[in-house]
């Protein structure tokens, strides 16, 4: 597969390549203009038609996909570099993930398409526009954009997540714990015995919704206050590690080289 950049967009019929071909490296958005694709995530088949919106997350198993004939759709690819780059807000983002884990496909009402329609017609004048120093940050901004769409057509689903998975309900209460705590608790087992069960099944129900251990998890969130406060120039690296709990510079220095490849003063001088 030739080399893409970490967000494009295709047409079914006017590019001739099909979403499926791209399921091990992107995080695939569907918006089916015609026709019907059925395909399973190793769990459950779906369907869907005009004006559902499909996303397949990288780390979804999408297998069994068949297109109909008349079958048409733009289809935008996102990287998962990119989307963590310019995600602009962790706990929805944490919540979307999830809902789309359980409901990959999805119709949208007039308005909603109308929303995401834009969205695709965004990005497909952004990316089409000639090579400059800024055309990464502006790409970012849409898919920002895009996001925001997306969590607000989700809303009333994401707002009152309920399944009868328990291992997505012991999943959910995990993502809230570690969305209030990570910044100062970043062991699993604090979370396994908040959630009275072992730190091995916590990791096995974050694998199951998700692909990724608890540990992951826990370190997408505490990186983001990691971010978040060393974006704050009031506060001093020292007051920083303070505040999340690290006994020594020294070691905070080493945790802020390993999550964001740089020291905490690096970080600031960028």
């Amino acid at each position: 597969m030739e080399n893409l950049i970490e967000c494009n967009l295709f047409n079914t019929k006017a590019d001739g390549r099909w979403p499926s071909e791209f399921t091990n490296d992107y995080h695939v958005h569907i918006l089916v203009r015609r026709g019907v694709m059925t395909f399973s995530d190793g769990r459950n088949v779906f369907t869907s038609k005009t004006d559902d919106l499909v996303i397949w997350q990288q780390t979804n198993t999408i297998q069994q996909v068949k297109y109909s004939d008349d079958y048409e759709a733009d289809f935008l690819l996102v990287s998962v570099p990119f989307l963590a780059a310019f995600n602009p807000e962790m706990v929805w983002a944490s919540k979307g993930f999830i809902f789309i884990r359980i409901n990959p496909s999805f119709h949208l009402d007039d308005e909603s398409f109308r929303l995401i329609n834009a969205d695709f017609d965004l990005f497909r004048s952004r990316l089409s526009q000639p090579e400059n120093a800024f055309k990464r940050e502006v790409i970012g901004r849409v898919m920002q954009i895009f996001l925001f769409d997306l969590w607000t057509v989700y809303q009333h689903g994401l707002s009152q997540m309920e399944t009868s998975d328990n291992t997505a309900r012991i999943f959910l209460r995990f993502l809230s714990l570690a969305q209030q705590n990570a910044q100062i608790q970043r062991d699993v087992a604090f979370y396994a015995d908040k959630l009275c069960i072992t730190s091995k099944y916590l990791s096995q129900v974050s694998r199951a919704m998700t692909g990724l251990p608890a540990s992951q998890w826990i370190q997408f969130y505490a990186t983001f206050e990691l971010i978040t406060l060393l974006n704050d120039t009031s506060k001093t690296i020292s007051e920083v590690a303070d505040l999340m709990h690290f006994e020594t510079i020294s070691h905070f220095s080493r945790y802020v080289k390993k999550m964001l490849g740089k020291s905490p003063s690096q970080y600031r001088d960028k």
